[in-house]
């Protein structure tokens, strides 16, 4: 690597947010030592877990000295006094300063939030304290929606949080192709979207289990894709790692793509992931010497 992307490639590693479920609790306390303190753990909304087992993930996240983000998922929210007590018991418990909205998966919503604009409106957020919102990217497209309504959708979500005094963040799904993501990157920045941006990064696993979550997550996996990620269809027993794909995002990223960093998916479980990143780490900084 030249002396710049290799310094970009330490920079980039050591900004890495992790997301991690409340069941995976006890494994990220394992691996605590291992995290740089005030790094931001986000915390999903699945369907399994209640409101009291993120709440306490969120405190546990905040015992290790770790930033809790948790997200809300609008369409499984039952009620704004839900939605209240949630955001409001999360700032007092844990400290969260931040979320990430999503509109969850639910064709019909369980209560009055269609969206994560919907949330916005409220005023819950900034009443309760929450500084920062991250809201969703879609570089390889969305289910539902064009291009174009993407963009519209995720300007005016962002103008919406800055209305309010909170500041917007984005947090993209994980992908397999790199040059997908720069090219939305730099959409993004030329649309006069500056806020920063976490790309998701798919954790070493199996290649069986990161198609299964690619396949669940409707992101795109083709041949050719997974070539340019560095899995071989012929070697579909083996592991993966992120390796390809960082290399050739750091390598692309100028300054004009503004704050952009790692927001790590550990499907293969931490303690890989976060070996992983040190691998990665001592590899940059062997290359800088």
């Amino acid at each position: 690597m030249p002396a710049g992307t290799v310094q970009g490639a330490r920079a980039f590693i050591d900004a890495c947010s992790l997301e991690v479920s409340a069941k995976a609790m006890p494994a990220l306390r394992a691996e605590a030592g291992r995290i740089a303190p005030g790094t931001t753990i986000s915390i999903p909304y699945l369907a399994s877990e209640d409101d009291e087992a993120r709440l306490a993930a969120a405190r546990a996240v905040r015992e290790l000295g770790l930033q809790p983000m948790p997200h809300l998922s609008a369409r499984r929210i039952g009620s704004q006094a839900a939605l209240e007590q949630f955001i409001t018991r999360a700032a007092g418990e844990a400290g969260v300063e931040q979320c990430l909205l999503i509109a969850g998966d639910l064709a019909t919503p369980a209560g009055p939030f269609a969206d994560s604009s919907a949330i916005i409106e409220t005023g819950l957020l900034e009443r309760a304290g929450i500084k920062v919102v991250a809201v969703g990217g879609h570089p390889e497209g969305h289910p539902v929606m064009d291009a174009a309504g993407r963009w519209q959708a995720l300007e005016r979500k962002c103008q919406a949080i800055e209305a309010r005094g909170m500041a917007p963040k984005i947090i993209t799904q994980f992908a397999f192709d790199a040059d997908i993501v720069l090219a939305w990157l730099d959409a993004l920045r030329a649309r006069g979207i500056g806020h920063p941006v976490l790309v998701g990064v798919l954790g070493p696993a199996s290649v069986t289990r990161l198609l299964r979550y690619a396949a669940m997550c409707g992101v795109g996996a083709s041949a050719s894709m997974l070539a340019r990620y560095g899995i071989s269809i012929g070697r579909l027993l083996g592991t993966a790692g992120p390796d390809v794909f960082v290399d050739r995002l750091v390598g692309g990223l100028t300054e004009a793509h503004g704050q952009v960093s790692p927001h790590l998916f550990p499907f293969g479980g931490i303690a890989p992931s976060l070996d992983w990143v040190a691998q990665y780490r001592r590899r940059a900084g062997s290359q800088q010497r």
